[in-house]
């Protein structure tokens, strides 16, 4: 299967992330640069006690070692979710910033955890063009609210923030949305890096939505669209209220995997990148998707919207969103089924979706019922 591709062309007009406004091109050259120059700090940990995890640089958290426990670390931020909560809510009078709460601690939570850290403390940064923002206290209250719920739902406190008022820099109207979380993995054999094994399945745990990434091609999408975010999708939800589904926190089913002492070799937090992030581990493998053990359609109607109305052809979609899959695990075939009755016992829907080959040193993501393939080359986040 190796260079195979779409069997149809793009749709004429269709839409793509870079198009939309966001390359990723410049922002990963960007974040290759910084692990570099970032690497040349690691000297002044020796007297903290802590020592820097080799090879970690690139991966979702960053981890430091001490003696009987490591530290994860994320810094992360929300994205342009919040503009798709005010359009609708211009639209409808509807709050949705309680689920933007949930979805800025998700976005760190879900990184934090891809190495098996246990969340201990959030902190949030909420910058705005004028602190009149916040004069709409139930749209502040509700922010509040969703942050804390989140919080809880990872098992970690909210251990503090900042609310800077950048006037000239940030838009009156909006505000921008990140933090940062810090774990803890103790015992040390907790610890979860990529150990692949040749045959390993992999599990699939299903998103609510496209989470936090691509809102600005779904933005796109809906400027585009006659009713914009109020166009229906089903019977009984429209684009905008699909979208601001917040995120699914993936936090307590970590936890649980790794109380069962299953063989998880790798977790994958389904983001940025789309399904190129399934090979995110450094070394040659091959991860290859049978969309027909998904329950249900394999790809829900959120995504064939998007694809149908932005036009957005579907390697790009696939290039790009989460389509439906928010979490993916690596482990030991014999402990798969145990991991989906976990995962589905916590209420998640999950499934063995495929396995991890090895073919010499290639390095692709294959999805057969689609005909797309991405090699090695289509993701670089080191």
């Amino acid at each position: 299967m190796a260079g195979q591709r779409d069997s149809t062309s793009d749709p004429a007009g269709s839409l793509d992330y870079k198009t939309s406004g966001v390359d990723y091109a410049p922002l990963d050259a960007f974040k290759r640069a910084c692990q570099q120059a970032a690497g040349t700090t690691r000297h002044v940990l020796s007297t903290t006690g802590y020592r820097e995890v080799l090879g970690i640089r690139g991966e979702s958290a960053f981890l430091l070692e001490a003696d009987d426990h490591f530290l994860a670390h994320v810094e992360e931020g929300l994205g342009t979710k919040n503009l798709v909560a005010d359009a609708v809510a211009r639209a409808t009078g509807r709050c949705y910033y309680r689920a933007i709460g949930i979805d800025t601690v998700a976005t760190m939570v879900n990184d934090l955890i891809t190495c098996g850290a246990r969340p201990v403390s959030i902190a949030m940064h909420a910058a705005v063009g004028d602190g009149a923002w916040f004069n709409d206290e139930h749209r502040a209250r509700e922010l509040a609210a969703g942050f804390a719920q989140g919080c809880i739902d990872s098992g970690a406190v909210w251990g503090g923030g900042e609310t800077p008022a950048l006037k000239g820099l940030i838009s009156p109207e909006t505000i921008v949305l990140a933090g940062s979380a810090v774990g803890t993995i103790q015992p040390k054999s907790r610890l979860v890096q990529a150990d692949i094994k040749d045959g390993d399945a992999i599990v699939f745990l299903s998103s609510s939505g496209v989470h936090t990434n691509g809102l600005t091609l779904c933005r796109a999408i809906a400027d585009r669209l006659p009713d914009g975010f109020q166009t229906p999708v089903t019977s009984t939800e429209s684009f905008g209220e699909l979208l601001l589904k917040p995120s699914v926190i993936y936090a307590q089913f970590v936890q649980q995997v790794l109380d069962a002492k299953l063989r998880a070799r790798y977790f994958v937090h389904m983001t940025g990148h789309g399904w190129r992030k399934l090979m995110r581990p450094e070394s040659p493998w091959v991860f290859r998707i049978d969309l027909h053990t998904a329950p249900g359609e394999s790809v829900p109607p959120l995504f064939e919207f998007i694809i149908k109305h932005g036009p957005v052809a579907r390697r790009e979609a696939y290039a790009t969103f989460n389509m439906g899959v928010g979490w993916a695990v690596y482990l030991d075939p014999d402990d798969a089924e145990i991991c989906v009755r976990i995962a589905r016992s916590l209420g998640h829907q999950a499934w063995v979706a495929g396995r991890v080959m090895r073919e010499n040193d290639r390095r692709a993501v294959e999805i057969p019922g689609e005909q797309i393939v991405f090699e090695a080359d289509t993701l670089s986040v080191r």
